[in-house]
């Protein structure tokens, strides 16, 4: 059941937040979003929850929300940051900054509207087909009437609403305009634009940045400046941008870590999260099983070739990644039951969507081994013409997954990311 994909904010207020356990987490006291302008989408970044135990309010990244229904919102997983929410520069509150707020309107059929100060009486959210949450439409109260009557309300699309900007109603901010920026830009080119920055201002944006953000950002740079940038942040934050972060890459970056300090965030980390980093980090630097992913695309073979599709189309799934599934017995989560084999998207689309993947396996491919170098990897892509490997451990099991882009950015000189694609030549972009 994919739930609502539309509605108010005001609606949301109170309402119960369940884990995929049903206990009660806490109640939603407001919407966290950040404001764009020119016409882009404004984003709705997460949830400020109240716990039910304490009262602590927590911040909830909407990524981790399974599905919102009419009278509860429910997550996919009960792994959530305990830090007490503190919204940063470029972070706005929907029913504590915003409703409520004097704006104006050019909208076309508000006429009426026009050259007025209104006021913000609710704001429309709405699920788009990427999964992101952004601001559609807003309720207008254009004159409060005498008497305690109910106000009359217009609805504008959010794109004829003006006087919000990052920074609040009416205001300017350098830095959130800056975080506002960066949103449509690839994590690559922020990673540019951020250490192009003088460092004290580098810092600040680095520390207002949503930890999500930061994490696919810190993933874009070389190792030696990841370790810089994490040791502006607190020990706390750290450790939940290293959640954030893929595996193999938080594993990578703890080892630019003094040990005392990286044993210290994988502690403070969900055990959940720091699980899988940690056995990457008992692997040989030089090996496949430190290169590799323990999240890959895996499935039982009895699954059909509609539902390893549906799968497949995860936006959060890289798309080395997505290019291969590979079938194994249960349990499915790595390490794996036995492993069976694999099957290539380009196969998955050429067969009945009926068909179940145990009996289309691909039976010559041969797996990787953990303990294989970088060498063997490179050896393997450049023989089958791939972007992705299934990793095994020495009982037939499968423990991950090796993509290509991984394995060049360790065999590629350690400051290729800073140096560009083309050292010493200004890169240019289209539009």
């Amino acid at each position: 059941m994919r739930g609502i994909t539309r509605l108010y904010a005001g609606r949301l207020a109170g309402m119960v937040v369940r884990g995929p356990d049903t206990d009660v987490i806490g109640r939603v006291r407001d919407v966290v979003v950040t404001i764009r302008s020119g016409g882009q989408d404004s984003r709705v970044l997460g949830l400020v929850v109240e716990l039910v135990n304490n009262k602590r309010r927590i911040f909830l990244p909407m990524l981790r929300i399974a599905a919102i229904e009419p009278k509860e919102v429910n997550l996919i997983s009960g792994s959530v940051s305990l830090r007490s929410f503190k919204a940063r520069t470029g972070e706005l509150q929907v029913i504590g900054d915003i409703i409520g707020t004097k704006v104006h309107t050019d909208d076309p059929e508000l006429e009426q509207l026009h050259g007025r100060a209104v006021e913000i009486a609710d704001v429309e959210l709405e699920q788009t087909r990427t999964r992101d949450w952004v601001i559609s439409r807003v309720a207008l109260i254009g004159e409060r009437p005498k008497f305690g009557r109910r106000p009359t309300l217009y609805i504008a699309p959010w794109s004829h609403v003006h006087g919000i900007t990052a920074g609040g109603a009416g205001e300017t901010n350098q830095t959130a305009e800056l975080i506002a920026g960066f949103e449509d830009m690839r994590a690559a080119d922020v990673a540019k634009e951020l250490y192009g920055l003088p460092k004290p201002q580098r810092d600040v944006v680095a520390g207002e940045l949503d930890d999500e953000r930061l994490a696919d950002i810190l993933q874009e740079l070389s190792e030696d400046r990841q370790a810089e940038l994490i040791e502006t942040l607190d020990i706390e934050r750290a450790a939940d941008v290293l959640e954030e972060m893929d595996p193999d890459d938080a594993a990578d970056l703890l080892g630019e870590l003094p040990e005392d300090k990286a044993g210290v965030l994988l502690e403070l980390m969900d055990p959940e999260e720091s699980a899988p980093v940690r056995r990457l980090m008992g692997f040989n630097p030089d090996t496949v099983g430190a290169l590799m992913t323990p999240e890959p695309l895996t499935m039982d073979p009895s699954t059909t070739v509609a539902e390893a599709l549906a799968m497949a189309r995860n936006p959060d799934l890289p798309t080395s990644l997505a290019s291969l599934v590979f079938v194994v017995r249960p349990p499915t989560a790595t390490p794996t039951g036995k492993y069976l084999g694999c099957v290539h998207l380009q196969k998955l689309l050429r067969e009945p969507p009926s068909s179940l993947v145990g009996g289309i396996l691909d039976p010559d491919l041969p797996p990787l081994y953990a303990n294989d170098s970088q060498e063997t990897a490179a050896r393997f892509f450049a023989t089958y013409n791939l972007v992705c490997g299934p990793v095994l451990d020495e009982n037939g099991h499968l423990i991950g997954a090796v993509a290509v882009d991984d394995l060049l950015d360790h065999m590629l000189p350690e400051d290729w990311r800073d140096a560009g694609i083309r050292p010493g030549v200004k890169e240019e972009t289209l539009g």
